[in-house]
């Protein structure tokens, strides 16, 4: 019998939430994230250690017999949050949640204690904007050897394993260091989370599972919990635009208090109250299995088209200081035009929660 889930934060989810907000003020300042962007290597590794290291974090949704904390995605979920406003450049949602929930539906213990460490970074090598129960990719395998490829593939070139789904049904781990494995950097709205193609030329490839079931539950709570990196994105985006107008005066008045701009900031807090217990359900429904489609149908439903106009309106309330490179706004702009279209569009959500609940269109 199903109870009414507590969506309110516990002592210990506010505690770690103040824990990651202080790590990633050290380690994901906006000028050194931004000076990432423009170098050769996108990803933060001593951001990464420190949050697996220093915290543990990348075991958060391992069982604690493989070396992880046991935690539920309700407190991936507050990490996620903390990511998204500070558009930390980590794996941790292809890593410790994609890759790890895939690994975890195989049954993998081997490869479920190296990524509770940290030390190991494994990527799903399935295309980002594939939305749960979407058709995907698999590749080729002869004699044990995988062939193919897989274009748009997040984090891969931060990865160690590739997750590598192929047409004999299972999934296998794939060295990234293998000869035969090409990855290859494409150009990627986001700087903070790029994309690359995976090349398979007889790559060997361990089978750690069924791959349909693994994918599956690995695309799923990826989406679920990418509303909450989503609602952190937009969180941010309200917050820093409220404060930027009350310091900001024209006419010898704060910019923030013209009804336009009022009305304006009124309804984008609707909107990012509405994100934030949508989000929070998707989590609550992951961490207890129950609902799970429904409620991260309706979480990314909400959470795409909201990230978006926080951002948008964020960048154009901040006016021309908005439109610089050196401010922060078009990192989280850009994050969340690519939010929107990871693990499926709005739309297909939309078409997905409507099949869910016997609802067609008409």
């Amino acid at each position: 019998m199903s109870t009414t889930p507590d969506l309110l934060h516990s002592e210990e989810e506010e505690a770690l939430r103040a824990a990651v907000r202080d790590l990633l003020a050290d380690h994901c300042d906006h000028a050194g994230v931004l000076a990432r962007t423009e170098s050769d290597t996108p990803h933060d590794p001593a951001a990464w250690k420190a949050l697996t290291d220093g915290m543990g974090l990348a075991g958060l949704l391992v069982p604690e017999e493989y070396g992880g904390a046991g935690a539920t995605h309700r407190e991936a979920a507050v990490v996620l949050e903390e990511l998204g406003r500070a558009v930390a450049p980590v794996p941790y949602l292809t890593s410790a949640v994609v890759a790890t929930e895939a690994v975890r539906a195989c049954g993998d213990g081997e490869l479920l204690t190296r990524l509770a460490s940290g030390r190991t970074v494994a990527v799903l090598a399935v295309g980002l904007h594939t939305a749960p129960g979407a058709p995907f990719t698999a590749v080729r395998v002869e004699a044990g050897a995988l062939h193919g490829t897989v274009t748009a593939v997040a984090d891969a070139v931060a990865a160690d394993v590739l997750l590598v789904p192929g047409d004999d049904g299972g999934l296998h781990a794939v060295d990234r260091a293998d000869p035969a494995v090409t990855v290859t950097p494409r150009v990627s709205l986001d700087l903070t989370r790029p994309v690359a193609e995976v090349a398979l030329a007889g790559a060997a490839g361990r089978r750690t599972g069924a791959a349909g079931p693994a994918v599956h539950r690995a695309l799923l709570t990826g989406a679920g919990l990418l509303a909450s990196e989503q609602l952190g994105l937009a969180d941010w985006a309200l917050t820093e635009t409220v404060r930027y107008l009350k310091e900001r005066h024209q006419f010898n008045r704060p910019v923030g208090g013209f009804q336009a701009v009022k009305h304006r900031l009124a309804q984008l807090w609707l909107d990012v109250v509405g994100l934030r217990a949508a989000a929070r359900n998707a989590a609550d429904a992951l961490a207890r299995d129950e609902d799970t489609g429904v409620a991260v149908a309706v979480a990314q439903a909400c959470a795409g088209p909201v990230a978006v106009r926080a951002a948008e309106e964020a960048l154009q309330l901040h006016g021309g200081i908005g439109m610089t490179w050196e401010h922060p706004v078009h990192l989280r702009l850009k994050r969340a035009k690519a939010d929107s279209l990871a693990f499926g569009t709005a739309g297909a959500h939309r078409q997905s929660l409507a099949e869910l609940i016997d609802l067609p269109a008409p």
